[in-house]
């Protein structure tokens, strides 16, 4: 009475799913850190400052960009801008290096 049977595919037919939901997964949602929080962290705990403890990343986090330096506007490229912008610089520099020759 307890053994599990696989139903037909016709009486699946005959149910009405349309209107059954499925429930949505639960997930556990962990705060992701910001930069700032890195930072702190960084500086503050000695173990992140060695790499398996035998190389010394000290003077590598003395160094670091902060975060304001590393944010970037978005800037939308216009292809013909682009090249156009490339090209007369390549010819300012070829001619350049024509004059350079020539002297």
């Amino acid at each position: 009475a307890d053994i599990p049977v696989i139903p037909d595919l016709e009486d699946v037919q005959e149910e009405d799913l349309a209107m059954q939901v499925a429930a949505p997964p639960s997930v556990q949602v962990n705060r992701v850190l910001t930069y700032h929080d890195l930072d702190k962290d960084l500086l503050k705990y000695a173990a992140f400052q060695t790499l398996d403890w035998e190389v010394d990343l000290k003077l590598l986090t003395k160094v670091l960009a902060p975060e304001h330096e590393l944010q970037e506007d978005d800037v939308t490229w216009d292809w013909d801008h682009l090249f156009t912008e490339v090209s007369s610089e390549l010819v300012s520099e070829w001619d350049l290096g024509q004059l350079e020759r020539e002297d």
